[in-house]
């Protein structure tokens, strides 16, 4: 398409193409390969293709997205609001068409193959100690000869019964009490939410006579990409339930700073990605409730954890401080809040919501519930953890000392940024092995569990296709191109000749490895292309380079043990994060996954309020090493450029792998010589 034709792109994908003024977006979704569902064949009957597409400035992109980016608004969609609905600002794909540069959205429900969130709950023994509780207690009648308020029978009882001296109960709960007590017979069951910091307990609710209806929390880890929640019993900390959906501010921006700028450029926002991840909340709040089999009205508790720019858009706090040095927050405090401060109008009216602190200003209270779950501090040994996300936070100390720090990864160990790039849902590449003598590739896809040289593989993925290569597939990629000889130490990709396959394509002065070659029947060709190499070296590189500048703070060479924290870390081969040189040379029996530890530590802290204390004791104590002012960084990056490293030995990975010397140079010999220069 001509350069003059508007561009379009689409997220949570990234995809993007140009094309002719007027296309429907539908069409272009399905020219992309983008994942945009449709079942009447874009006649604006089954509503399958809606989408959100985003207006204002887009720094990241490069774009401006005009108001009228998209044709006027039609009377099929009318009709089809009118009679069913349509959520704010969405629009269907089959009937808008492109007009002018347009970054537009594709939310879950309008994906075929619905996103696959890994954050299943780690099993974990928590000692029980919540903050809201179920009381029986027998109040009594009133008395024209004593005269008295129906809460201050139910306080005296309270006391009487369960030596709780004082509550205070707020308008919404005090509505329901006398109809409750007079349905009950003056015997109710009242939940009661005994905060920390010496706060009186608080009236959450009541229900006539012996109530055994339960109490349940969410423990719910908002990330950049995407949020988990756990629905959790309060009797017993059982998980009943988890879910997770990405997160709808993907539109404005895959990264964190590219949301900050978004709310610096478009004015209210902000106020347009606190609304947006609100939404979701409360969509994801009743989903996990139907899931659980429970009425949503019995969550009276949430525990969250988030990195700071998601802590301040849930708040409603405008995050333009956190975009600029020296990057400061409005309260790194543990805060005790309303759920309905929040806009979470799916729970419990009176719900009370606990934030967990913030260490720092780009280290946040996810990267704090991984110190409650994994507990540095408190380690004999020295031990590196990593949690790898958009943002990666890292750990480093013992018992004596611990430093932490952030890490601008980017999103591309997630998929994004990658040609064939996609988030993990079923038919994307997540494991790759590459045959060192032929250079050719068998891999596995989610939700199949055979590998693609298998005879069976082709008719048990007929159903998904193969469609992309998530994060831990390209991951495996580049590390097996690596080992393979296909790619050198630079990251540079060889031709054919060099390499001696005729699966190297030839892209202008670069080269590409083909994976996967769908196009006889339709699908996708599946190319890991030298930009890939360089997305990714980019981001190992930012990873590396923060977990040795820790441990060159606390003077050390080498760590005794990486644990690899979150979804993604779970999902993390360690040889191949090695061969990558992602993270320091350890033992790789010495390298374990925590899974989603940040999740750990959030239903830790919705179940026990003793952790919550610790908790923030322990914040106090961590050390904050900020990477964007550190010189040390950037040579540490650097020299990470290089697969696995320029200049550190990796002898633990020489016992396993042995990486062949192989050089690619313009003269093409394969062997020595000068780097070709990047174009």
């Amino acid at each position: 398409m001509p350069e003059t034709d508007p561009l379009v792109i689409f997220t949570p994908s990234g995809k993007r193409g140009r094309f002719a003024a007027g296309t429907p977006v539908l069409t272009a979704a399905r020219q992309l390969g983008v994942d945009l569902d449709s079942v009447c064949g874009g006649r604006g009957i089954c509503s399958k293709c809606q989408i959100t597409p985003g207006f204002g400035e887009f720094p990241k992109h490069g774009l401006t997205v005009a108001a009228d980016a998209l044709s006027p608004w039609n009377a099929v969609e009318e009709r089809y609001k009118s009679k069913r609905g349509l959520g704010a600002g969405r629009r269907l794909g089959c009937q808008a068409r492109i007009m002018g540069d347009v970054v537009i959205d594709v939310p879950p429900e309008s994906q075929v193959h619905k996103q696959v969130v890994r954050k299943a709950a780690t099993a974990r023994a928590i000692s029980m100690d919540p903050a809201t509780r179920l009381y029986y207690v027998e109040v009594a009648e009133p008395d024209m000869h004593e005269p008295s308020g129906d809460l201050e029978r139910l306080t005296a009882a309270l006391k009487e019964q369960w030596q709780i001296q004082s509550i205070e109960a707020d308008l919404q709960v005090l509505r329901k009490l006398q109809p409750v007590l007079r349905q009950g017979g003056w015997k109710v069951t009242v939940a009661l939410h005994q905060g920390n910091h010496d706060a009186r307990p608080r009236l959450i609710d009541l229900w006539p006579g012996y109530d055994e209806g339960g109490l349940y929390g969410l423990a719910i880890d908002l990330g950049s990409t995407t949020i988990a929640a756990h629905l959790c019993s309060l009797t017993d900390g059982a998980v009943l339930a988890s879910a997770g959906v990405m997160n709808p501010q993907i539109r404005f921006g895959e990264d964190l700073m590219s949301r900050v700028s978004y709310a610096m450029m478009n004015p209210g926002g902000d106020r347009e990605m606190t609304a947006a991840v609100r939404e979701a909340l409360n969509s994801l709040s009743q989903t996990i409730a139907a899931e659980g089999e429970i009425d949503a009205s019995r969550i009276v508790e949430v525990s969250f954890v988030c990195n700071p720019v998601m802590h301040h858009l849930l708040l409603g706090i405008d995050p333009v401080e956190l975009g600029q040095a020296p990057f400061a927050l409005a309260t790194s405090a543990a805060l005790d809040l309303d759920a309905r401060d929040l806009g979470l109008s799916a729970l419990n009216p009176n719900a009370r919501v606990y934030v967990l602190p913030l260490i720092a200003g780009h280290v946040g209270a996810d990267c704090a519930a991984v110190a409650l779950s994994e507990e540095p501090n408190k380690s004999k040994d020295m031990v590196l953890i990593v949690d790898v996300g958009t943002n990666a936070e890292i750990l480093c100390g013992n018992h004596e000392r611990v430093l932490a720090c952030s890490s601008p990864t980017g999103p591309a160990f997630e998929g994004a940024q990658i040609s064939s790039g996609q988030r993990a849902a079923p038919g994307a590449i997540e494991r790759v092995v590459i045959d060192p003598a032929t250079k050719e590739p068998r891999f596995k896809v989610i939700g199949c569990d055979l590998w693609s040289d298998d005879p069976d593989f082709a008719a048990a993925t007929a159903q998904t296709g193969i469609t992309g290569i998530c994060g831990s597939g390209i991951i495996e990629a580049v590390a097996e191109m690596r080992m393979a000889g296909i790619v050198d130490p630079s990251g540079l990709i060889g031709s054919a000749e060099q390499v001696g396959s005729p699966r190297m394509i030839a892209e202008g002065r670069t080269h590409s490895y083909l994976l996967h070659d769908g196009s006889a029947a339709g699908g996708p060709r599946l190319l890991v292309t030298q930009t890939d190499i360089r997305a990714i070296q980019l981001a190992k590189s930012a990873l590396y380079a923060g977990a040795r500048l820790l441990m060159d703070e606390l003077g050390i060479d080498r760590v005794d043990r990486v644990v690899l924290a979150g979804a993604f870390g779970a999902h993390i081969s360690p040889k191949h994060a090695m061969v990558l040189g992602m993270i320091p040379d350890v033992p790789l029996d010495k390298v374990i996954s925590a899974g989603n530890a940040a999740g750990t530590g959030a239903r830790i802290a919705l179940c026990n309020r003793a952790a919550r204390d610790e908790i923030e004791a322990t914040v106090r104590a961590i050390h904050k090493v900020e990477t964007a002012i550190e010189p040390r960084f950037q040579e540490h990056f650097v020299a990470a450029n290089a697969i696995p490293h320029a200049t550190a030995p990796f002898p633990e990975l020489a016992k396993i792998v042995q990486l062949p010397a192989v050089s690619f140079n313009a003269g093409g010999s394969g062997e020595g010589g000068r780097r070709r220069r990047r174009g």
